[in-house]
């Protein structure tokens, strides 16, 4: 907090400092102030100043602009949880727009000038007059040093936390506020790059497990007479798939990640008699070396247990370096890390989590 007579009423900065003046505090309510302080902190944590700065640059010129379609993304949610926001709160029903939309989207049905409204470089990203400036120096004797973006992402998530366990609790939460605790604790990830990223890195971990081999001699085996030196090599990763045909599992949900896997095995390089395909329930129904999809044989339809098919994969005669699991994760999983790189791709938003020892990879659609 920063007592500030130059700002109106209250603004935060990008370094989370709240400039607050202390005559509107003398003539404002308490219950419209703390309307108002969570207006504000809103801002900081749906990262206004961070969207503003991917807007383009005319849009970021037009700060005042930008400003109040960020207010119509707040308001609608406050004024819905009967926060008592001051009059002449800015919402979107003043400009004839629905509610429960982003600033991005409100931005572009405004007028387009004519605005005045400024809460501060924490919701539009530009510097104001009444800001101290930067984020290690607070101003002297009246303030704090600023927020840097590591405590800001710490302070977005135990929000975000706080805010799901109140709706477990009581199970209200303006719509804006949920999709934005959901979007903090659970980011939107493309899946099938995290998912093909890694499997290269499990991939090159096994490609870096150089080994001997006497298969093919070593040049210097030539300088010593009656004496064969072994070369090193560099082995081809080797994978298998344990795919859960368990009786929760859709076909068309298993057939969708097994081609999305077979896609991410063609496009780093690994195809051919270098994959094994395990289908598994509560036992392991089908074992075969394949080179495309459509050769797999799916079986099953019992209980899930993939510790059983992960046992199989790793007792095949040419052990592999990666296991891949699909699974939509209903399923005991090993105690401890079988000394093999393990992929869990979970089916399904809703899938629970593997062990933290797996790397796991939602599969949303």
């Amino acid at each position: 907090m920063v007592p500030s007579d130059e700002v109106p009423t209250m603004g935060v900065d990008r370094h989370w400092r709240c400039y607050v003046s202390p005559g509107f505090v003398d003539r404002t309510p308490v219950a419209e102030l703390a309307a108002v302080w969570v207006h504000e902190v809103a801002h900081l944590l749906r990262d206004h100043h961070g969207r503003a700065g991917l807007l383009p640059a005319a849009d970021q010129r037009d700060r005042h602009r930008v400003n109040v379609a960020q207010d119509c993304e707040i308001n609608d949610d406050l004024v819905s949880d009967g926060l008592p926001l001051p009059a002449g709160r800015l919402e979107p029903r003043l400009f004839g727009l629905p509610e429960g939309q982003l600033f991005e989207v409100y931005l572009a049905a405004l007028p387009p000038s004519g605005f005045t409204h400024d809460c501060g470089s924490g919701a539009h990203g530009q510097p104001v007059p009444w800001e101290s400036g930067g984020r290690d120096t607070g101003p002297a004797g009246v303030g704090p040093a600023g927020v840097g973006p590591v405590e800001a992402e710490a302070l977005r998530r135990h929000t975000a936390e706080a805010m799901r366990a109140h709706v477990r609790a009581r199970g209200t939460l303006p719509g804006g506020w949920r999709r934005w605790a959901d979007e903090i604790c659970e980011p939107t990830v493309d899946w099938r790059q995290a998912l093909a990223g890694a499997v290269r890195e499990g991939a090159a971990w096994a490609a870096g497990a150089i080994d001997y081999t006497y298969r093919r001699p070593s040049r210097r085996s030539a300088s010593l007479r009656g004496v064969v030196l072994p070369s090193l090599r560099r082995p081809l990763p080797r994978v298998a798939v344990v795919i859960d045909t368990s009786g929760s599992m859709g076909e068309s949900e298993i057939a969708a990640a097994l081609a999305e896997v077979t896609g991410v095995l063609r496009e780093v390089g690994i195809r051919g008699n270098r994959v094994t395909v395990l289908a598994c329930d509560a036992d392991v129904r089908a074992v075969s070396r394949v080179t495309s999809a459509e050769q797999i044989t799916l079986s099953g339809g019992g209980g899930t247990d993939m510790r059983v098919g992960i046992a199989a994969a790793l007792e095949v005669r040419e052990r592999p370096h990666i296991v891949i699991v699909l699974t939509d994760g209903l399923t005991p999983w090993p105690d401890e890390n079988p000394s093999c790189r393990i992929i869990a791709a979970l089916i399904g938003p809703s899938a629970p989590a593997a062990p933290p020892w797996v790397e796991s990879v939602r599969i949303t659609g």
